[in-house]
Parts: structure tokens; sequence; C-alpha cells
């Protein structure tokens, strides 16, 4: 943990409380302690501020994956059937009222368009896919991807 004392003039405390705020925007708070200290015209608020350091902030994206922007990885034929893949989904998500990812991830659909999945037990391979999400959408994800290939 680290400690930052702030001094605050009573009578002009502008530059003292843009000090203070601008760290506690900067970092992660733990405490802070103040007090007046009457001293006629140069009275002002001590205030002490304990925060964690950096070392031990906590890093709100460290166990979130990159976004990968699926555009640039497929080919123009690959990201259009992932693109319908995408539509479908949400259709689906909206109507059982659940988040999309809940039926598959991005990650799963582009794996579904990238090995051309079609048969369950192709799908049952693709990692994080199984045995409820092929009961409930496997059939549905297959029939549009067969569907799709055989237009191209």
């Amino acid at each position: 943990m680290k400690y930052r004392f702030f001094n605050i003039n009573a009578q002009n405390p502008e530059s003292g409380q843009e000090d203070l705020n601008t760290h506690c925007v900067q970092h992660r708070i733990v405490a802070v302690e103040k007090q007046f200290v009457a001293q006629g015209d140069n009275s002002f608020w001590s205030i002490c501020v304990t925060s964690l350091d950096s070392a031990e902030k906590p890093n709100p994206t460290s166990n979130k994956r990159a976004a990968i922007d699926y555009r640039e990885i497929l080919n123009e034929q690959d990201f259009a059937m992932y693109a319908e893949l995408r539509n479908l989904r949400k259709t689906l998500a909206e109507q059982e009222g659940v988040p999309a990812y809940a039926l598959f991830t991005n990650e799963q659909l582009a794996e579904m368009v990238t090995r051309r999945t079609l048969t369950q037990s192709e799908l049952a391979g693709i990692e994080g896919v199984g045995k409820a999400r092929l009961e409930k959408y496997g059939a549905t994800f297959i029939n549009l991807l067969k569907t799709t290939l055989a237009k191209s």
C-alpha cells in the first residue's frame, strides 16, 4: 500500500483539490483520513490517502481474452457464414432471454465455420460444446452451415 498526503488551503482550495481529485481517479483508494488544521489565515485540511500499489491494483481485463476481429481472420466467404451463425445465435438468444454467448461463443462459431462442421459429432469436437448444447442447438446450427455451404 502507498500513502499520499495532501495539504489543502482552507481559503484557496482549488489547486489542492485538483491534485487530490486527479490522484483519486488514477489510483484504487483504500482509505482516506482527513484532519482540519486551524491556523488562522493559514488553516488547511491535511488529508492522507491510502491506495494500492500499481502491482497490487487489480487489472479488470487480466482474465479477459483480447477481442478478436474475425473479419480480419476469416476470408470473405467464411466471415459471411460466421455472420449468419451470429445472427441465428442472436435470434435464438433473444427468444430464450439469455445472453448470446450462452448458446455458443464467437470462437466456437468461427471454429464451426473453419472446420466446416456438418455433423453432431464434429460439433461435439469443438471445445466447450457439450451434450446439452448439442441437443438444444446443434441441429439448427448444423442445418444453417449445410445450407450456407451449399449456396457457395
